[in-house]
């Protein structure tokens, strides 16, 4: 009780940013660019949000159980059982390590929700129905809820893709890369109605330099990243709360 009365100032509580986009659309370039939240670096915007994504539990996972998060396209293309064998869930005969990554990460997002803490959660988009449902339940908790849809062409997308293993990360089989993009632009207009007024799309088609997209991208980060971190509370839930916390606040001293 004392952690929650004492937070009710944090930046960004009830605050859940949903950055859209397909592999090697560039989200986490474009996250750090608008939220501060560096690749592969600390957890923790300068608005207070937190990044939720199974990314770096799955890099873990498949490093300790030997396989090399840099193979996976090689995996696919000169031994497709092994890696049906490291994608499937383990209800399928799998590994099941993606679906554990998934579960350690909505394990972490629990605790977010359950401290009121604002977040940015990472999501292809591809999934329509899984991000109404999403957006639901964060607005049940008291959050307002918005979006960053990321923008970038198939070519570019496929050519991230295949520069991800330079950097040590997980490369992607190409069809896997080409699929989702297809699904993600399909759910673009449902997301934006979705969404409505706290949708943003954001062109990262461009491979800009830091120099140059901290100019790109400076006009985004003063009219919607900070306005949305900062901004007052508009869901009702969430106002109700704080109102309850600081009225708790008043008790106690």
């Amino acid at each position: 009780m004392d952690l929650l009365t004492e937070g009710v100032q944090d930046k960004g509580i009830f605050k859940a940013v949903f950055m859209a986009g397909g592999p090697g659309s560039g989200k986490s370039f474009i996250k750090g660019q608008l939220f501060g939240i560096p690749e592969g670096g600390a957890n923790v915007s300068v608005g207070g949000l937190k990044s939720v994504n199974s990314d770096r539990e799955y890099m873990f996972l498949l490093k300790k159980y030997g396989f090399d998060p840099t193979m996976l396209a090689t995996y696919e293309k000169e031994n497709p059982y092994l890696f049906k064998h490291i994608s499937d869930p383990a209800e399928k005969g799998g590994s099941g390590l993606r679906d554990f990554a998934q579960d350690l990460k909505n394990q972490r997002k629990k605790g977010y929700m359950e401290g009121k803490l604002g977040m940015v959660i990472d999501s292809t988009g591809s999934d329509f129905q899984k991000v109404k449902r999403q957006k639901k339940e964060l607005e049940k908790q008291g959050y307002d809820t918005y979006m960053v849809f990321v923008m970038t062409s198939l070519e570019t997308a496929l050519k991230r893709n295949t520069m991800r293993a330079e950097k040590g990360e997980r490369e992607l089989p190409p069809k896997i890369v080409k699929q989702s993009w297809i699904d993600t632009r399909k759910n673009l207009g449902g997301l934006k109605a979705l969404f409505r007024s706290n949708f943003q799309q954001v062109d990262n088609d461009k491979h800009l330099s830091p120099k140059d997209a901290k100019h790109a991208f400076s006009n985004l980060v003063k009219g919607y990243a900070n306005k949305w971190a900062n901004e007052p509370i508009k869901n009702p839930i969430g106002k109700q709360w704080v109102k309850d916390q600081l009225k708790l606040q008043k008790v106690k001293v």
